[in-house]
């Protein structure tokens, strides 16, 4: 243990005693696997910042930081980096697969770069379990243990020494109390008039349990998330990953659940006329328990505005039809179904009321969010054609109701 504590400790002094030229640790900040103290600037010897940092396997080690000013820095460092000074770079981070941020980091040192984090980055980063950096092509994944009491030290540091001075630092986890469970994840009260069922559609991608649905689906769940295949006891589900921008969402189900069939993504180009089949679970507790299958052509594939990204289709879709497979007359994937055209905006615009226009994400934008996720989909040719009856009947063991409980302030905002 004392050997580990020396080497982190060591890695300390050369990583992060070169931010300002600082010089230290003074005093102690302990927590888990996260080691730091408080930090003067070397050339005046003025009180500069308190950090902490922990090592990782993949072998870059993150360096967390509040400045005398109050600012919260995140470094992500490595003695193999070999960066220019003043270099910039983004990195997209993830928090459990649902929290996104985009941070603009510096390379103040050839082997670090350090980003500034909002506050609402560092409440996320304090509850959160996984977090995933993207920069380019790398891609890291950070279990993060004990986020929420080193924040709480690393703010009593500066408290303390900026009320005490530097000569006066301690241990400064001591009054680093455990964090309490954060108000927007606790599920509401039952009963309560601000908790609200919310469901929609997904379908099972891998052998592992992977599941696809959109991300307005799941955007401000509170509590659990669940997955219902018809007729059978609901799951708990775990949140992979999430892309707000091309509004789709990776679940999976627990290891202990195992599926008979999984879906098969299309891997030939489709066309405008081609006939599709949408299947998923409209207006659950309204409607029938089970899904509902409706039947369309493709009429355009482009969406609102020219959007490449989507397909224009005529099958009837409605709300919670959304993060639903859409199949081609063969059985396999060629979409995602994500919204239909908001039916009074346009006719308040237009004075006429749009039939049958409804959209489905494509399948090129699927496989590169399921690419990123590292998710091992398949794909298929299309064979013979199906009836709608077989369609619907082979996509009964992998297509899954998705609820939750949202707030009527997040449901405002779908």
């Amino acid at each position: 243990m004392w050997l580990k504590s020396f080497v982190v400790a060591s890695l300390l002094q050369v990583i992060v005693a070169g931010i300002a030229h600082a010089k230290g640790p003074f005093g102690s900040v302990n927590v888990g696997n996260w080691i730091g103290g408080a930090f003067s600037n070397d050339e005046t010897g003025a009180f500069s910042h308190c950090a902490a940092t922990t090592p990782y396997a993949n072998g870059v080690i993150l360096v967390v930081s509040q400045n005398a000013a109050g600012t919260w820095s995140l470094a992500f460092a490595s003695p193999s980096y070999r960066f220019n000074k003043g270099e910039n770079a983004a990195i997209d981070v993830t928090f459990d697969g649902q929290e996104q941020a985009r941070l603009f980091a510096t390379a103040y040192q050839s082997n670090m770069l350090t980003a500034i984090m909002p506050l609402n980055v560092v409440r996320t980063f304090q509850k959160a379990s996984l977090m995933v950096a993207t920069a380019g092509r790398a891609v890291l994944n950070f279990d993060l243990t004990s986020t929420g009491p080193v924040i709480a030290a690393l703010a009593n540091c500066v408290t303390k020494v900026k009320a005490d001075g530097l000569d006066k630092a301690g241990d400064f986890t001591k009054i680093a109390a455990k964090p309490q469970p954060a108000p927007d994840k606790q599920a509401p009260p039952a009963g309560s008039k601000a908790a609200r069922t919310r469901s929609g559609t997904g379908f099972v991608v891998s052998a592992n349990g992977h599941i696809v649905t959109n991300h307005h689906v799941i955007d401000g769940c509170v509590g659990d998330i669940k997955g219902n295949l018809t007729g059978e006891a609901s799951m708990v589900l775990r949140v992979v990953s999430s892309d707000a921008n091309n509004d789709l969402a990776l679940l999976q189900a627990p290891s202990t659940v195992t599926f008979k069939d999984f879906a098969r993504i299309r891997d030939r180009s489709f066309h405008s006329g081609d006939s599709v089949v949408a299947i998923g679970f409209p207006y659950h507790g309204l409607l029938t328990s089970d899904f509902t299958v409706t039947t369309g052509i493709v009429s355009s594939l482009s969406g609102m505005r020219n959007d490449t990204r989507f397909l224009q289709i005529s099958a009837p879709v409605q709300p919670g039809n959304s993060g639903g497979p859409l199949f081609d007359t063969t059985g396999q994937i060629v979409g995602v179904v994500t919204a239909k055209i908001p039916v009074l905006r346009i006719a308040a615009a237009t004075g006429n009321i749009p039939e049958n226009i409804n959209f489905a994400i494509k399948t090129g934008a699927l496989r590169d969010f399921l690419d990123n996720s590292v998710v091992p989909y398949q794909t298929a040719e299309p064979k013979s054609e199906l009836k709608t009856t077989d369609i619907a009947g082979n996509a009964r063991p992998y297509t899954m109701l998705i609820s939750c409980n949202g707030t009527e302030q997040a449901d405002a905002k779908r």
